[in-house]
């Protein structure tokens, strides 16, 4: 399906978000995600459903100063 991730149209194969991240390569790493501006905590990905034409929005930490 395609949908929207930080800006770029993507063509994927998930059905929900945590199968999304895993399939863009976050795999396991701590991100926080919105799906159409709504915060979705990590604990929601697995259940949270993607439908065709949604914005995912992938927000790492960084370090630094």
């Amino acid at each position: 399906m395609k949908i929207t991730v930080n800006g770029t149209s993507e063509d994927l194969a998930a059905q929900t978000l945590d199968e999304a991240l895993r399939e863009l390569g976050y795999g396991d790493a701590r991100v926080a995600t919105a799906v159409n501006e709504a915060f979705v905590p990590a604990a929601a990905r697995q259940a949270h459903a993607l439908e065709p034409g949604d914005r995912v929005e992938i927000l790492a930490p960084r370090q630094g100063g």
